[in-house]
């Protein structure tokens, strides 16, 4: 029986701007629900207020609507689209779901005529309300923690009373841990109860007894309509109880669970999905296990929608969690779909995994000074990263190299921590970097024991760990000279990396490869197939591990790639790696486009990156996908092995940037900008220079090294003065002194966290408005300006934290002028090919530069949306030689203006200074279209321009 033939227009809520707690992986949980239902001929519109998203795009659905993510815009759209049949909120994160339950009690739903589909109504209040949830789980016999609901304080304070300490709080219909905490001393609770009350938006909260050190896991299920289940992964917490699931490392598939007790978990997990409600399509069930012989189980909580597991699930096993839960909401059942990898067997199966995942997450805690760094309840991180290996050693090792935290992995580079007490510390307060926290607390030569009593991380990850350190221990007793093929080759296969290696060694990186080339210890490349290979997989998704060599009865040697290699013409995309504070998910955006026009222009495209939430790792986006590190040896073992046309990295923000010069070095193509002319811009004295040459002004700068150099400097630079250090991404480290005190202890600082960098210092322009352009420029020295953005802000607050208005309202024609000429002159004299941004201080008439970046910026897919234009794709076949800017029609569409509007996550960080700066803190966007500037929105935004300016 196919699909509900009455559904022939769908609703597909979006989930907004990215917070902690709800990320790009709902951008392409979403995405790959349009593609979804557009294959089955049905009508999409699409409502979500996120410009930097895939989801967004035009191309996506039939009609997009980029609005704010509320009742009234929900009518506005069922008014102007009346054959609307269904709405499908699952796709959205919670954010999708409080606003289809808003909706449906305010009877909007009913009064159009539309049906909820992919989820009931009853299954949401059940789930997200504690009390009913716990009275249902205790009628099906599923055990859950003693735990009781809290309307009032003094509620809260009897059942504190009677299950007594440790215990946890958690808000119901809250978000990432919203207002969760664990409270281990009764003086602690009355603020973390009422904090509690007032972040629900029902002023309720679920008090539990706190089940410190139990075991934490996840399943991620699927229903069809003939309720036929499927478990689509197990994903186990490295980490126990009491640290929120999105600031966990965790594992798939689980490693140590009995395979009684993962029975018993299943059927638990199906009970329990069955219980909650009649409905068909993805759902994330979380469970606790005691850490002794018993193996209890309780369950935790259940979310009737695809999580943040679900997009890491899809991308661990490869099966496509989000399409096939939207084919499943349509009334397909899961025997009548393919198995999208193998495409010969069905997608009622359960996947098969003959490898390990790890997915570590990535925080950004120097961006919240003052921050409370500890793990906890409440989800802190801003994004993750995945590490596929052969084993659990290697994938940690994978993950931690793709961290881009300054770190070569797991120990081996002389990073790690060396005091007792401060490990011992970092270990008790669950710190964000524990991972290898663990590592140095085994070279301190602290028992296992000893760590395990401290963390109750399962005894198996601290084996592994240590099995690790041996091995480290023993290379360390070899030079290069002697050290034999064997160990080498057990220390690539636990994925230590060359440098790493190098460090035991006490020798090059270089020769370390060499050594590799020398004993033919070379990376293979395997499918990711969801059947452990017992069926031929037809989707090049791949990642890299070591094997043994195989001599077969012929003398014939060999290791077993699975990665063949075509004729075509290739062109590999570099991704932007783990979303962060200053890069998220616009160049990921900017990725997916480069791929797909790369590919119009008939190359084979190859994307690499390593970051689980995004669209540019959906298995069908690029002709192949290699998720892996975006770490040199990584890259260069795909290069050499793929051999492409050439690599783009001006699409993946400062991650791919930064490997420009080695592929150089390399002798390996960049296409479209080169390298010389990236390190020229990045380089203040030498841009600078070009800029003295061309007549353009800038603010008096210098450049020091160390806090003597600085104050002589501020003799002739005058106060306020703006300091930054070079070669940084999200205004990283920069901040406005006023005076020498400041001076000094803001350059020591900063040398302290950032060492042997150059520090930049300008005058800053104090009172400047700021504007910033984007470009496209060819090879010839066309360039056109594809928008220019007047910030509501003054100079000072960084660019990512402004509300920036498109286009200008407030720049006269001799100002604008300027804007145009110096942006000719900067894209030409840089030698750009491709995107460029260029940022300017206004100042008395005067345009002066601040900086310019020869590559795709965060404001390109907000331009790209406000105008309905596909800039990315233009600027790629210029990038690609394909086309001059000359051969494009442009004709942008915006009537009245677009501001694009940063959203915060202050609410994570509640002791943290929320004044603006020069240093990037927010972690998403909006976007916003007004007509014109009476509009009270851009009113109340421009009366409060300067509040927040912090110095």
């Amino acid at each position: 029986m196919p699909k509900n033939s009455n559904l022939k227009s769908i609703l597909i809520i979006g989930s907004g701007p990215i917070v902690i707690g709800q990320a790009c992986e709902f951008d392409y949980s979403g995405s790959q629900s349009l593609r979804s239902l557009r294959e089955d001929g049905i009508e999409t519109i699409l409502i979500n207020s996120n410009p930097a998203t895939i989801m967004t795009d035009p191309s996506m659905a039939d009609h997009v609507y980029l609005l704010p993510l509320n009742t009234k815009s929900i009518i506005k759209i069922l008014k102007e689209h009346p054959q609307i049949d269904a709405v499908l909120p699952t796709m959205g994160g919670q954010t999708a779901l409080n606003l289809c339950i808003e909706a449906d009690e305010k009877g909007i739903w009913k009064d159009f005529g539309v049906e909820l589909i992919g989820v009931d109504i009853n299954a949401i209040n059940i789930t997200e309300d504690r009390e009913q949830f716990r009275e249902l789980m205790g009628k099906i016999g599923v055990g859950m923690a003693p735990q009781a609901t809290a309307t009032s304080f003094l509620k809260g304070k009897e059942i504190a009373q009677e299950f007594g300490f440790p215990l946890c709080i958690r808000s119901s219909f809250t978000l990432g841990g919203a207002g969760a905490a664990i409270v281990h001393e009764e003086e602690d609770f009355d603020k973390l109860l009422r904090r509690g009350l007032e972040i629900s938006p029902i002023h309720e909260v679920m008090i539990d007894k706190a089940m410190m050190g139990w075991k934490e896991y996840e399943l991620e299920l699927l229903r069809d309509r003939n309720d036929n289940v499927v478990i689509i992964c197990s994903i186990e917490n490295m980490d126990p109880m009491g640290i929120h699931t999105g600031d966990s490392i965790t594992v798939a598939p689980a490693m140590t669970l009995s395979d009684k007790t993962y029975q018993k978990m299943r059927d638990m997990a199906i009970k329990m999905m069955r219980s909650i409600g009649d409905f068909e399509g993805g759902c994330n069930v979380q469970f606790a296990v005691s850490p002794d012989e018993k193996e209890d189980i309780i369950a935790i909580e259940i979310n009737p929608r695809v999580s943040r597991s679900s997009a890491l699930a899809s991308k661990a096993t490869g099966y496509p969690i989000a399409k096939i839960a939207t084919k499943l909401a349509i009334g397909y059942t899961l025997d009548e779909l393919d198995n999208q990898i193998t495409k010969s067997t069905s997608a009622l199966f359960e996947p098969t995994l003959d490898y390990v995942i790890v997915k570590i997450p990535r925080w950004n805690f120097d961006k919240f000074e003052g921050s409370d760094r500890t793990l906890g309840l409440q989800m802190k991180a801003v994004g993750e990263v995945m590490g596929i290996g052969r084993s659990f050693q290697e994938a940690l090792h994978k993950a931690t190299q793709s961290l881009e935290i300054k770190r070569n992995g797991l120990g081996a580079d002389g990073k790690g921590y060396k005091d007792y007490s401060q490990i011992i510390d970092k270990l008790t307060n669950a710190s964000w970097d524990r991972v290898f926290v663990i590592y140095d607390a085994i070279a301190m030569g602290i028992p296992l024991s000893q760590i395990y009593d401290i963390t109750k991380i399962d005894m198996w990850y601290l084996k592994q760990y240590e099995e690790l350190f041996q091995l480290e221990k023993e290379i360390s007793t070899y030079t290069i000279d002697t050290l034999d093929k064997d160990l080498l080759l057990e220390a690539k296969q636990k994925g230590y990396g060359d440098r790493q290696i190098a460090h035991m060694l006490g020798c090059l990186e270089s020769q370390v490869y060499n050594k590799r080339d020398e004993f033919n210890i070379q990376r293979v490349f395997k499918l990711v197939d969801t059947c452990a290979a017992e069926f031929t997989a037809k989707t090049p998704y791949y990642y890299s591990t070591f094997e043994n060599v195989v001599e077969t009865p012929s003398g014939e040697v060999y290791t077993h790639n699975e990665s063949v290699v075509s004729d075509k013409k290739k062109i590999v995309v570099l991704g932007s790696g783990p979303n962060r504070i200053g890069q998220g998910i616009e160049f990921d955006y900017c990725c997916v486009h480069g791929v797909l026009a790369a590919a119009e222009c008939g190359y084979e495209t190859i994307m690499i990156n390593c970051n689980p939430e995004t669209v540019s790792t959906d298995f069908d986006t690029a002709d192949k996908l290699y998720f892996e590190p975006v770490f040199w040896e990584h890259i260069y073992d795909i290069i050499r092995h793929e051999k492409p046309e050439g690599v783009i990295v001006q699409l993946g923000g400062q991650t791919a940037l930064k490997l420009a010069e080695k592929l150089t070095k390399y002798g390996i193509k960049i296409i479209g900008t080169s390298f010389e002319s990236l390190d020229l811009a990045e380089d203040r004295g030498s841009f600078s220079s070009l800029l003295k040459d061309n007549n353009i002004p800038y603010p008096d700068f210098g450049v020091a090294e160390n806090a003597d150099e600085a104050l002589e400097l501020a003799e002739q630079l005058d106060f306020p003065i703006l300091v930054r250090p070079s070669y940084v991404l999200g205004g990283q480290g920069m901040k406005i002194v006023i005076n020498k005190e400041e001076l000094v202890e803001h350059v020591v600082d900063l040398l302290r966290k950032i060492p042997n960098n150059k520090l930049l210092l300008d005058h800053y322009l104090d009172g400047a408005i700021e504007a910033e352009a984007d470009a496209i420029c060819d090879a010839d020295g066309n360039v056109y300006i594809i928008g220019i953005m007047e910030h509501i802000e003054p100079c000072g607050v960084h660019s990512g934290d402004s509300n920036a208005t498109l286009p200008a309202f407030n720049l006269g024609d001799l100002v604008m002028q300027q804007i145009i000429d110096h942006t000719h002159t900067i894209a030409r004299a840089l030698n750009t090919v491709g995107l460029i941004n260029i940022q300017f201080a206004i100042k008395d008439d005067i345009v002066y530069i601040i900086e310019a970046n020869p590559r795709a910026s965060r404001t390109v897919p907000f331009i790209a949306k406000a105008y309905k234009e596909p800039y990315v794709n233009y600027a790629t076949k210029v990038m690609l030689g394909e086309k001059k800017v000359t051969d494009f029609k442009f004709n942008p569409q915006l009537e009245g203006y677009a501001i694009k509007q940063p959203v915060f996550s202050f609410n994570k960080f509640p002791n943290v200074d929320k004044r603006l700066g020069p240093e990037m803190k927010s972690t998403g966007e909006s976007i916003l279209f007004i007509d014109s500037l009476k509009d009270d929105a851009f009113y109340d935004l421009y009366s409060r321009r300067k509040m927040y300016l912090s110095k």
